[in-house]
């Protein structure tokens, strides 16, 4: 009971275990590929960052993947990120098309336009 409580206020417990499973994960990758990995990572918790526990921690887990696969045969970074890494980021980012934090803040810019038009619009009919 207090444990469903407790999700119900700070989030799946499971989805925070699975997260930091992935972070152990990607501070145990070795030279170069932890570094880019992590400079992804923040890139990706900033700029791509999902609304939804589930999408995140699938979005987190895969860009861990690519990066433990990539440690293992041994694909340079550059192959990985190629010339532009924020446009590899952001494309990396879009594969998740869960629900994004911006686009309640979208909705909201929308809205609040909206509101504004229409009260102008009124004030000009009167």
């Amino acid at each position: 009971m207090a444990a469903k409580w407790i999700e119900m206020l700070t989030g799946s417990l499971e989805q925070k275990k699975q997260y930091r499973e992935h972070v152990a994960r990607l501070d145990a990758l070795p030279a170069p590929y932890g570094e880019a990995a992590k400079a992804v990572q923040r890139y990706l918790t900033y700029a791509g960052a999902a609304e939804d526990g589930d999408t995140l921690v699938t979005m987190i887990g895969d860009h861990v993947d690519l990066w433990e696969r990539a440690a293992v045969d041994g694909t340079p970074v550059r192959a990985i990120v190629g010339d532009n890494p924020v446009e590899f980021a952001e494309e990396f980012a879009r594969a998740y098309a869960g629900k994004q934090w911006i686009d309640r803040e979208r909705n909201r810019l929308t809205q609040a336009i909206d509101a504004a038009a229409a009260k102008q619009e009124g004030r000009q009919e009167s």
